[in-house]
């Protein structure tokens, strides 16, 4: 009897429990693809072979595997580990981001602006900014940064999951970086430093 109510139990949490993991890689596969989208880069197209044909029992077995992993991991738990990144929130703020990057290339280039450890953009040296460029260049940063932030959010907030934000930004923070161009600037661990 006390076997039964131990398993019953276990049964009972076990059905309860509810698994809702962050997805890394698709995240920063969607931090990439709106910041390439931002900056205007243009991601190689890899170059496609051509297929081989198959005979007919091998795309009755290939179509047999397809049902049973379907069977067994259903599309609706695939899907779980995509990020959806296109709401109209987000579409938005792509738009606007990508267009004031035109305005913003200028002072990255020259080492005015960089990427701060947070994935927020700042001012490296103030006193190197021209005076007639310090007021746009202040105005600039603080427009793209509030977009950024928006941004994580509308991106939690479109897969149904706003507590995801600050991983989000975490996510976004590290790519950032890692899709800078070469000259630009960027902080790690306190210090500044030319990529």
């Amino acid at each position: 009897m006390r076997k039964l109510s131990v398993l019953s139990a276990l049964l009972l949490t076990a059905c309860v429990t509810i698994n809702i993991y962050f997805p890394a890689a698709a995240a920063e596969k969607a931090a990439d693809t709106i910041i390439k989208d931002i900056q205007s880069i243009t991601p190689q197209k890899p170059e496609l072979k051509p297929k081989a044909s198959l005979t007919g029992w091998e795309t009755t077995a290939y179509k047999l595997l397809d049902s049973a992993v379907n069977v067994l991991v259903s599309p609706a738990q695939a899907d779980g580990a995509d990020i959806n990144i296109d709401s109209a929130e987000i579409r938005q703020l792509r738009a606007t981001m990508a267009s004031r990057f035109a305005t913003l290339q200028p002072f990255y280039a020259a080492g005015f602006i960089g990427v701060n450890d947070d994935g927020f953009l700042a001012v490296r040296d103030a006193g190197s900014v021209p005076l007639k460029d310090r007021n746009q260049v202040n105005n600039l940063v603080a427009a793209e940064n509030s977009d950024r932030q928006s941004l994580y959010q509308a991106i939690a907030n479109a897969n149904g999951h706003p507590e995801w934000a600050t991983q989000i930004k975490s996510t976004f923070a590290a790519r950032w970086v890692s899709n800078a161009q070469s000259g630009w600037w960027y902080q790690s661990s306190g210090s500044w430093k030319q990529k």
